[in-house]
């Protein structure tokens, strides 16, 4: 069972909040440009020499983000399970946008995927489903975040890092990468394909 309807939980934040980060429930633009600036950092410099899945892309803020920070990849691809947010981000981004659910459809090939945010009302199985099919859809990596700890709460999924690291195994990534230190209960992960 999913922890709550993703459909309600997103339309109801556009409908109150509209096109902001507060539309795809992040508390404020501060904490989610905050996440985006932590990808950046993680994904390689030359970022024009790889292509990037957005994996829940909602409005398309990412892409907006790296275009600002003239970290552009070669190519972009958005992919979001609701129409609402696909006629969004198609509209901010000009890019190809997917209407998909990623815990269960075919995903486009892409050197790295991205997730920032997506995975957070999502519940354990939910998770796991969702990560193997970036996993597997990505040449080079799969970066992510979300919820950190042990907390337990009926909306939002908090991931340890023994559990983290517990399915970058099953999968077989060869290397994973933490990031910790920029806000609380929250972390960044990459998991690295052996090239």
């Amino acid at each position: 069972m999913p922890k709550i309807d993703n459909k309600t939980f997103y339309s109801s934040a556009i409908e109150m909040y509209g096109i902001t980060a507060k539309g795809v429930n992040w508390h404020s633009k501060e904490s989610q440009n905050l996440r985006f600036e932590i990808i950046l950092k993680m994904l390689p410099k030359e970022m024009s020499e790889y292509s990037v899945a957005d994996a829940g892309c909602g409005f398309g803020d990412l892409y907006l983000y790296m275009q600002k920070k003239k970290r552009m990849p070669k190519e972009y691809i958005g992919i979001d399970a609701l129409i609402d947010m696909y006629s969004i981000a198609s509209e901010r981004t000009g890019c190809e946008i997917v209407v998909a659910d990623i815990c269960k459809e075919e995903l486009p090939s892409a050197d790295f995927y991205i997730c920032s945010g997506a995975m957070n009302v999502l519940n354990d199985f939910e998770t796991h489903l969702f990560m193997q099919n970036c996993f597997n859809s990505c040449k080079v990596g799969f970066l992510f975040n979300v919820l950190y700890g042990d907390k337990e709460s009926e909306t939002y999924n908090y991931l340890t890092r023994a559990k983290i690291e517990k399915i970058a195994t099953e999968l077989g990534a060869s290397e994973v990468i933490f990031k910790d230190d920029y806000m609380q209960d929250d972390v960044t992960v990459m998991f690295k394909k052996s090239l």
